[in-house]
């Protein structure tokens, strides 16, 4: 059973639109994009290219898949993402994209909760849930969600698109591993562990 790992940048207060540019996502009016690499520092590098290490595919949502591949097949090539960038398998979530040209891209058909689950009942490494905000919602909505990487930087915006939205299905977390940088950013890993607990002081 392959795991599905959703892996997001926050601000404090939980935003996760567009980390990496103005241009990269002003929706809604959005007028803070870029805010990550001011406050970000080389052990989030590492960090995150710890959680590529044993998965060999990403899954995204139309908008992600669109940032990335106008990105990716041209970046620096000394760059070492690039090549694991290119390389690994894309499956993409889209209701109105009819193809996808970035190489191994694979458009997914039919309702995505059900293409989720043949992913994940079929052979293979672990896959990279990388932004995709609404695509993430709708699998954690369904109970397709394995573990959260999550880098929570020193920073916050008040608005924008959140993560964890109102609707978010409660749920408790086991810590699988939580660090803090020397730039002050949280590298968190997290798996699902049923519902929460109650009690009182």
């Amino acid at each position: 059973m392959r795991k599905i790992i959703v892996c997001t940048f926050l601000t404090l207060d939980g935003v996760m639109q567009a980390p990496g540019g103005p241009d990269e996502d002003s929706g809604s009016g959005f007028k803070h994009g870029g805010w990550q690499k001011p406050v970000a520092d080389d052990e989030v590098g590492t960090a995150i290219a710890g959680w590529y290490e044993h998965s060999d595919a990403m899954l995204l949502g139309r908008k992600t898949y669109e940032i990335f591949a106008s990105y990716w097949p041209t970046a620096d090539p000394d760059n070492p993402f690039t090549d694991r960038m290119n390389s690994m398998h894309k499956y993409v979530a889209s209701r109105t994209l009819t193809s996808v040209e970035w190489q191994n891209s694979t458009l997914l058909e039919g309702d995505i909760t059900d293409a989720v689950r043949k992913l994940k009942a079929s052979d293979g490494g672990s896959i990279n849930v990388v932004g995709s905000g609404d695509l993430a919602q709708t699998l954690m909505r369904d109970g397709l969600v394995d573990e959260y990487r999550l880098t929570i930087h020193p920073v916050i915006i008040g608005t924008g698109k959140r993560l964890f939205a109102d609707g978010a299905i409660p749920t408790a977390l086991e810590p699988v591993s939580v660090s803090t940088t020397k730039g002050g950013t949280i590298v968190g890993v997290y798996r699902p562990n049923g519902k929460p607990t109650y009690d009182s002081y």
